[in-house]
């Protein structure tokens, strides 16, 4: 099979905003809330063990320290001090993973801070180092052509292109906001021709109509949208019918992990 044709397929999980076990039998990684943006402890550690028993590889998914905004809300602190956080984060969740016997393969930042180290070299460069600090063989998931990905890039670190079938993007490559209307698009038809389309064609069409080129190597299925579960089920379905290997970021990233298989 080329390599073009396959996909991970990742979701936002631990956020208490959904059916996280529905959701994490179709998916192939999960980035798992780290307690700051949503989650605490106890939930951090049940999502770890469904997503062993889903034989889905985890991540972490470190967010602002911002429970009431749900880590949406752009904060301005200091690269350090994010730097930091993102270690805590990180440090946390893979203690947990590491009591449950399993291990972190990849990082994904949430929410306020993802679009800010998007566009934000320093930012972005405080995230790369906070990763680093921990484990330089975790993958991270950036928006493709971002300085995240560019900074992960000129650190030697390996970096995950990640687009979205569920989100209507703007001309430039960027997220239309969520209050937008047709910001979310949760018709799990649309989703999977989306979707097709990125893994086909790499690209996507963008809300005025003009068509963005990307190519992802794994696409997200926000988890905190009712039809949350049922688009990820389709989605698998579809792209396995349409003969597109689904599997996770571990396996195209040298990892070595398969499904059922995330423990060390």
């Amino acid at each position: 099979m080329s390599e073009h044709m396959r996909i991970d397929l990742n979701a936002d999980v631990g956020e208490a905003v959904g059916d996280d076990q529905s959701l994490l039998r179709s998916v192939t990684s999960a980035n798992i809330a780290c307690g700051l943006h949503a989650g605490d402890a106890g939930v951090m550690r049940r999502t770890v063990r469904l997503a062993i028993e889903a034989g889905v590889t985890i991540g972490a998914h470190p967010g602002f320290p911002d429970l009431q905004g749900f880590g949406r809300r752009e904060l301005n602190l200091p690269p350090r001090a994010v730097e930091d956080l993102v270690l805590y984060q990180v440090a946390a969740l893979a203690g947990i993973a590491a009591a449950e016997g399993a291990r972190l393969r990849h990082v994904k930042p949430h929410g306020a801070l993802y679009n800010m180290a998007a566009r934000d070299g320093e930012l972005a460069a405080a995230v790369v180092a906070g990763v680093s600090a921990f484990d330089r063989a975790l993958v991270i998931v950036a928006p493709p052509a971002s300085r995240l990905m560019a900074a992960a890039v000129r650190d030697g670190m390996r970096a995950a292109a990640e687009a979205f079938a569920d989100r209507a993007y703007h001309s430039d490559g960027s997220l239309v906001p969520r209050d937008a209307a047709g910001a979310v698009i949760d018709d799990p038809s649309i989703v999977l021709q989306r979707a097709l389309r990125l893994v086909r064609a790499r690209e996507v069409v963008a809300s005025d109509g003009s068509v963005i080129s990307l190519a992802p190597d794994t696409i997200c299925v926000h988890g905190d949208t009712g039809q949350a579960a049922r688009i990820a089920a389709e989605l698998r379905r579809g792209l396995v019918e349409a003969g597109i290997l689904v599997a996770p970021l571990a396996e195209a990233f040298g990892g070595g992990a398969r499904r059922n298989a995330t423990k060390s």
